[in-house]
């Protein structure tokens, strides 16, 4: 039988109706202030605005001269920047740091955290509604290959730069651009925290030259300001209709780190992400997108590539090299994002157990997971191979984005709705408005499909089969793992009719159900005819929270007959660690020592069969990511000279 139990329970935590802030946990972490929250700020920079803060390098110039460019006459530039800025205003200053993020699971962001605050997630039982966390993991499933494409156009964009400095460079722009994003996943073990301290003042660094390239070619036309007019972007569309209509497939790219600025609110916080947007971040891409604006009024030839353009000629070669160190950061976004998501969707029972490693003790949602790591690594490897230029990728990005936000969108609306308790014509008159403009974007992207859009919806496609085949395959086999389970009353009642002999001592049975006797016990019981005088059956259980406060985390039952009932409850961004769980337990008076018990665990091989549950493709699927699961007793961070395994086989 499995040894992991994943049971969430709904948060009964108490809360006011329509206080977005805190409702739905019931973990309280302080909210950082002063030098602390400045520091926050500064490395937030570093991992969460990476990638919308390098759009400038290429959404410009995919809008006035990608494939689906536009002519940079005045009329098109005013119209462009209109829709820049509103874009930015609405998508990420409204929608996402104005309402999304508010709608935090215990400080946790990101769509998985989104759904399970919207509906409890039980891996071993059917949702309340299922279309809903179905969803949730279709939208990270895109965002997994969001993940793949960032890093690739973002190096691929600055290292072009040396393109324009002399044509000598353009035979070693792939394998600098290679060369870059391997080193790039070499330092992710460092952690969240030490490579955003590293990157922190880079970026403002970057933010700031994006600033003063915009004042300084502002001064030249002050006079494009006047596209803040939103009457400048709807002429735009009245004039040229579908052509209007398909340039928001490139506008879009100014707003597509907004879904990973969500995932990664777990590092970091809201407040620190919302100062450094509205202080920083937002003022200097206003800046630099109305600089190109003027540049193009006044050099329409600019459109080739306007950012780098923008500066002196002695200063390419130094805008290459920061701009490629921008883009570096701005990959980490989307690196992060992975993690986090990673480790919600394996607590929430979509994906086998993987090692997770914990670089921050003062940030919990700081994590390293290597697999993904370098899964990642390798898929950006081939993506750069495979499109060679980031104009190509450009047609693949933003089909995820766009799709993943409206997904956001949907669940909002639930959370909104049903756990903030929004009258009806609010969620409508909101979730509406934020929805008209993520379908706009989703359209309007569309047409990128069969230039290079099909890759990411492929990865998604891949990565949802995956991960809710996990999912049914848990659930197959943990049904069938409780046939081979005896009841636990009728144990009770068999060791008082008939007592076994007893072993003097404690020892530990990992348990997944906690009203069966866990088949490594039976086993035990059957082939050796002994039990020890003191046996607790471990249940250990994930919450549909992410953290599950200390005097939660344990609680123990006596049944009878030497038996201790025992149950561990983690949220869903938590480490289980049983032992450490255990050392607060006490038995008859005295304290109880974990690291000195035998733990029985039992070790499951699914075997695919032609029973009914699902199709036998998928049953192989399972049965391979089984095998190359972290082992339970490395996942519950048990003692590895005190672990007795038993192996059970079950026919899926």
């Amino acid at each position: 039988m499995s040894t992991q139990t994943h049971a969430p329970q709904q948060d009964q935590s108490t809360a006011t109706p329509g206080d977005p802030a805190h409702d739905g946990h019931s973990y309280a972490v302080a909210a950082p202030r002063g030098r602390y929250l400045a520091m926050l700020s500064l490395t937030a920079l570093g991992v969460v605005y990476g990638d919308i803060g390098t759009s400038p390098l290429y959404a410009m110039r995919e809008s006035f001269h990608g494939p689906h460019g536009i002519a940079p006459t005045p009329f098109h530039v005013y119209g462009v920047l209109s829709l820049i800025f509103w874009s930015l205003i609405i998508v990420i200053s409204i929608k996402y740091i104005g309402f999304i993020m508010r709608a935090d699971n215990g400080g946790e962001g990101g769509i998985m955290a989104l759904t399970a605050l919207a509906t409890p997630i039980r891996p071993f039982l059917p949702s309340q509604k299922r279309w809903l966390v179905l969803l949730g993991v279709f939208g990270a499933a895109l965002l997994y290959g969001d993940g793949v494409i960032t890093p690739a156009i973002s190096v691929l964009s600055a290292v072009e730069g040396l393109k324009v400095a002399t044509p000598l460079f353009e035979p070693f722009v792939i394998p600098l651009t290679l060369a870059i994003i391997v080193g790039l996943f070499l330092i992710q073990s460092r952690g969240t925290a030490s490579i955003g301290r590293l990157f922190g003042p880079v970026m403002l660094l970057w933010f700031g030259t994006l600033a003063l390239l915009g004042i300084v070619n502002l001064l030249r036309n002050p006079g494009v300001l006047a596209a803040v007019n939103p009457i400048h972007a709807a002429r735009f569309f009245a004039a040229d209709g579908l052509e209007a209509f398909l340039i928001l497939g490139t506008v879009f790219l100014v707003v597509t780190g907004g879904e990973a600025l969500y995932a990664d609110m777990g590092h970091f916080g809201r407040k620190p992400i919302a100062l450094a947007w509205f202080s920083l971040v937002l003022p200097a891409l206003l800046l630099n997108y109305f600089g190109q604006g003027a540049l193009l009024l006044e050099n329409p030839e600019a459109a080739v590539n306007p950012f780098y353009l923008m500066a002196p000629n002695w200063a390419l070669i130094p805008m290459v090299v920061l701009s490629t160190s921008a883009t570096i950061i701005a990959s980490q976004a989307l690196i992060s994002g992975a993690f986090s998501i990673t480790m919600q969707a394996q607590n929430l029972g979509f994906l086998p157990r993987l090692r997770i490693v914990h670089t921050s003790a003062r940030e919990f949602g700081q994590i390293y997971i290597p697999f993904v790591n370098w899964l990642l690594m390798v898929a950006c490897i081939a993506v750069v191979v495979g499109f060679r230029t980031s104009s190509n990728l450009a047609a693949a990005y933003g089909i995820a984005v766009t799709s993943t936000m409206a997904i956001t969108t949907l669940i909002f609306s639930v959370v909104a709705r049903d756990r903030w308790k929004w009258p009806r014509w609010r969620v409508a008159l909101l979730v509406g408005f934020f929805l008209l403009v993520d379908l706009a974007f989703l359209g309007a992207n569309l047409v990128k499909i069969p230039q290079g859009g099909w890759f990411p919806i492929v990865t998604a496609i891949s990565i949802f089969t995956i991960m809710t085949t996990w999912k049914r395959g848990s659930r197959i086999v943990n049904q069938r793992e409780q046939n081979l389970e005896q009841d636990l009353d009728l144990m009770l009642t068999t060791c008082r009719t008939e007592p076994p002999l007893r072993a003097r001592g404690t020892a530990v049975f990992m348990s997944a159900n906690p009203n069966g006797a866990p088949a490594a016990l039976v086993a035990n019981l059957q082939y050796n005819g002994v039990i020890h005088e003191t046996v607790l059956l471990v249940n250990v259980q994930i919450d549909n929270r992410p953290h599950v406060p200390k005097k939660e985390r344990l609680t123990a039952t006596p049944l009878g007959q030497g038996f201790i009932k025992v149950t561990i409850r983690y949220g869903f961004m938590e480490e289980p660690n049983v032992p450490r769980a255990l050392a607060r337990l006490k038995l008859s008076g005295h304290k109880f020592d974990p690291q000195s018990v035998p733990y029985f665990i039992s070790r499951t091989k699914a075997i695919p069969s032609e029973l009914p549950g699902m199709a036998h493709w998928r049953e192989q699927i399972y049965s391979v990511m089984q095998r190359n699961a972290t082992s339970a007793a490395d996942f519950f961070r048990l003692p590895p000279a005190q672990v007795v395994e038993i192996g059970t086989a079950v026919e899926m």
